[in-house]
């Protein structure tokens, strides 16, 4: 083997190696790690509204032996679930504000149609009383609790990415690969997560969402 065809490979290790050192050292590794996060914690947002969304079909069903004259709200129910279910964000667009602002209305949207639907318990006793009713209600209320847990982590996620992407010397790597600062949840979005809608509604509760 000639020394050309040794020294070669050494090089091309030599500059191999600097390259990853000079990666690590301007935080590139670091700005991928919390993108990768990022897109995790959102896929978990997704999955817990998707949750909730299953939800739905079933805890109409039940209301529906009890009180089948509430037809406007179950239509409302089916509206805000049908919009909600029609907007798909995929991590390559997490980076869209617009998209995001439709995503989060129309889940506030849902929100609020299945705050009407469990107010209409109020009115029938023997609707609240049935078994498998307070059961879908227990999993609406676990599943809420969990979408209000991976929403805050989502926003701390991307808090901390956001930073990243704007310190310096990151500042300089996030420009030179594209990667920009992403829109999260508004601060109402904040403020209105930081407990979780309850699903277990009183008379004065019932009243104001009728």
């Amino acid at each position: 083997m000639s020394r050309k065809a040794i020294i070669k490979p050494m090089l091309l290790s030599v500059v191999l190696a600097i390259s990853a050192v000079s990666l690590s050292g301007c935080g590139y590794n670091n700005l991928q790690s919390q993108d990768e996060q990022v897109t995790a914690s959102w896929s978990e947002v997704v999955n817990q509204y998707q949750r909730r969304s299953d939800l739905v079909p079933n805890l109409v069903k039940v209301v529906q032996q009890y009180a089948d004259q509430e037809q406007e709200v179950f239509t409302q129910v089916a509206e805000a679930r049908s919009r909600a279910g029609g907007i798909t964000l995929t991590p390559e667009v997490l980076n869209d504000p617009q998209a995001m602002e439709r995503y989060a209305e129309a889940q506030g949207q849902l929100d609020g149609a299945l705050s009407r639907l469990m107010a209409v318990s109020e009115r029938y006793p023997e609707l609240k009383s049935d078994a498998l009713f307070q059961d879908l209600q227990a999993q609406l209320e676990g599943t809420e609790n969990r979408i209000a847990v991976a929403r805050n982590r989502y926003i701390q996620e991307v808090q901390s990415y956001n930073t990243t992407v704007r310190q310096f010397p990151t500042n300089i790597t996030a420009k030179v690969f594209g990667m920009d600062a992403k829109p999260n949840f508004t601060v109402a979005n904040e403020e209105a997560i930081s407990t979780a809608p309850s699903v277990d509604f009183g008379e004065d509760d019932a009243a104001t969402a009728q």
